[in-house]
């Protein structure tokens, strides 16, 4: 009797465990529009080199002259690993240009996913790996 018990405590543990992280995951087509494309330029104000998915913000002059931070969705940090990419690779200051798609509330929410982020200053040029997955 005791045994049955366990099994099926440990089976809700696992299958709760589960669908907790699946609730908690997006795909990037449920967020930005990957039939679209814009690109920014400005100067990095943060990076966050973390899971689930990493994040560069970056202040960009509009075309009015105002400035507007724009948060731009990168890989997770595994994945940007494997393309050398690492917690120092960006720093605040840095200039960059990002294309990616736009989240599905832009212009609303300054909001995009990476698809390539370049430095000019050294050369730096990331681009989204063909076939990869939306995690």
């Amino acid at each position: 009797m005791r045994r049955p018990a366990i099994v099926l405590v440990a089976a809700i543990s696992i299958v709760g465990g589960t669908a907790s992280r699946i609730a908690a995951h997006h795909s990037f087509s449920a967020t930005y529009l990957e039939d679209q494309s814009i690109t920014i330029e400005g100067d990095v104000v943060q990076f966050l080199f973390r899971n689930p998915h990493s994040f560069v913000h970056v202040n960009v002059t509009e075309k009015n002259g105002s400035t507007r931070r724009y948060m731009a969705e990168w890989n997770t940090p595994g994945q940007l690993g494997e393309q050398g990419v690492n917690s120092r690779t960006l720093r605040v200051g840095d200039r960059v240009i990002i294309t990616g798609s736009p989240g599905r509330r832009y212009p609303q929410e300054a909001t995009l996913r990476v698809v390539r982020l370049r430095r000019p200053a050294d050369g730096f040029d990331w681009r989204l790996p063909p076939k990869a997955g939306n995690d």
